[in-house]
């Protein structure tokens, strides 16, 4: 059985205060007195309404948890600069009974984009950095496929996802441990645009590591060494890294991923995203996003009486500066800022930002009208966490309520069902009774590819074939006939996607390509399915 503390430091605070004024010296409590008691007054029931607002919270989160199947979670509230309520539910790991509580770490993903923003913002403080540099003025080695874009690619575009580069471009490599940050970089040069330069949104998670570079090459500093001393020191995150490497050998307080598989809850191995870094590699608790949360509500840019960032550079990352979608009436915005998504939520304007990786999940959301801030974190996939979110921002601000973790998970069954289905007619044309033109001897081999470097078709020990992606202990797929000369490839890690591997033939009749479709399993998202091109195809040339 669970217990829940519902932290309520709002409330203690305005009493400690109260005493303390009561307590003091004539002189003391003359100069302690500038806060009329009228004002006391009003904290002391802004308080206890946020704290009534919130009656039966944890005991609704914790029903949703389980009707999810989500092994553990966190979630913090920030309101009127205060953390009214910060909170674990479940486990570290459905394997062991050891509880999150508001201190565990979790991998925050994207919403790591909003930080390098910040810090990116810091330098515009500091007059060594414009948005509207251009990113060759700082890395004069960054290179696209298009030589004028390369020219003209600035500071603002890498944070507003303009570039025109798509969002799985070099996600590949991001996965390689071998490819440091740079190799990352410089594979884009070999990559086609999704889209024409500034023509539209593109979600770009590499374009978001180039930024960071930025960062480390005007600061003098590493990417994560700007962020430990610049942005987690003065925050007061004292448990947030830049990478699962930094993790404390003795520290035990940290979440562990978890996906589901075939209709099963496993648990999976932790994915290292150092090469990633300034796109989505920061790890952190609840406790400390909400010092990050502080930061931007109430006076924007000042934690603690202390200016960290200028109103200008606040104004500018919560500002729309490119589209997303076409808006209807109930949400009629729909911009990205920078490192914010911005949008309206029941005629409430929000800046928020999503984090999604291998068995994490996190929401954090910003309603500046309420002088609201949520963040909502979970070890493994779902879009519970954004129904968390929405509830509360419902109790805060009076609105009428809704169930929308029920209503959202059966969304989410539809999209799962829907996904399955997809998969299953992919299965059901597969054709039977056919044979590979080529022979295993012929496919073996190293072939090579501009962007991702070398794969090899190596012989099992079974006398089957395997397919090796990259040398780091994992990228191993078993290859299966499927039919013709079209092979599945299966990780032997259960928590990657299946692929879809075709070879063709030279004039000789021998093995001449080795094209990967990266998956054809339907990815989920928490609106429903990714489109059928969202990974795209990749034709290895063979070497020997």
């Amino acid at each position: 059985m669970l217990r829940f503390k519902t932290i309520s430091i709002l409330i203690a605070g305005v009493l400690v205060a109260s005493t303390q004024a009561a307590c003091a010296s004539p002189a003391a409590s003359s100069a302690a007195s500038t806060t009329p008691a009228t004002a006391i007054s009003a904290q002391v029931t802004q308080a206890s309404a946020s704290t009534d607002a919130l009656a039966g919270l944890n005991e609704q989160i914790e029903q949703g948890r389980q009707d999810w199947g989500v092994p553990g979670m966190a979630v913090a509230i920030v309101h009127r600069d205060q953390v009214i309520h910060a909170e674990g539910y479940g486990v570290l790991r459905q394997s062991e009974a050891a509880a999150v509580n508001a201190d565990t770490l979790f991998g925050v993903a994207s919403t790591t984009k909003a930080m390098t923003a910040a810090a990116l913002a810091m330098l515009v403080d500091e007059g060594k950095l414009d948005w509207d540099d251009k990113v060759i003025d700082y890395l004069p080695w960054f290179q696209l496929a298009d030589p004028w874009v390369t020219r003209e690619v600035t500071i603002r575009d890498l944070l507003t996802h303009r570039v025109g580069v798509g969002r799985m471009t070099g996600n590949r490599l991001q996965f390689m441990p071998t490819a440091d940050r740079r190799t990352v970089i410089e594979a884009m040069r070999h990559h086609e645009f999704e889209a024409p330069f500034r023509s539209r949104y593109v979600y770009s998670n590499v374009m978001y590591s180039v930024a960071g570079e930025v960062v480390a090459a005007i600061s003098g500093m590493s990417w994560d060494e700007f962020m430990a001393e610049r942005l987690f020191k003065p925050l007061n995150m004292q448990r947030s890294n830049t990478s699962i490497t930094q993790f404390a050998a003795n520290d035990a307080n940290i979440a562990w991923p978890h996906q589901w598989i075939d209709g099963e809850l496993v648990e999976i191995q932790r994915r290292n995203f150092d090469n990633v870094g300034a796109s989505a590699s920061v790890n952190t608790s609840v406790n400390d996003m909400a010092q990050w949360i502080r930061l931007q509500l109430g006076e924007p840019g000042v934690y603690q009486g202390q200016r960290l960032l200028s109103e200008a550079v606040m104004r500018e990352m919560h500002h729309p500066q490119i589209a997303t979608g076409r808006g209807d009436r109930s949400e009629p915005i729909r911009a990205y800022g920078l490192g914010w998504t911005l949008d309206n939520y029941r005629g409430l304007q929000r800046s928020q930002h999503g984090g999604a990786t291998d068995g994490f999940n996190t929401n954090l959301v910003l309603v500046p009208e309420l002088d609201l801030g949520i963040v909502v974190v979970t070890n493994t996939f779902s879009s519970y966490q954004v129904a968390v979110a929405n509830d509360i921002i419902d109790r805060i601000a009076g609105l009428e309520r809704r169930d929308w973790s029920a209503d959202m998970l059966a969304r989410y069954q539809r999209s799962y069902d829907a996904a399955m289905a997809e998969r299953e007619a992919i299965h059901a044309a597969r054709q039977t009774g056919t044979k590979p033109s080529l022979s295993h001897e012929q496919l073996l081999g190293r072939y090579h590819d501009a962007q991702y470097g070398e794969v090899e078709v190596f012989a099992t020990e079974n006398g089957g074939l395997a397919l090796h992606f990259w040398d780091d202990g994992v990228s191993i797929l078993d290859l299966e006939h499927w039919h013709h000369d079209t092979w599945r490839a299966s990780y032997r890690n259960r928590a990657q996607r299946e692929k879809f591997v075709h070879f063709t033939r030279d004039r000789d009749g021998n093995a001449a390509t080795l094209e990967v479709t990266w998956t054809l399993r339907p990815v989920l998202t928490q609106v429903g399915i990714y489109p059928t091109n969202y990974y795209r195809n990749t034709s290895f040339q063979r070497v020997n």
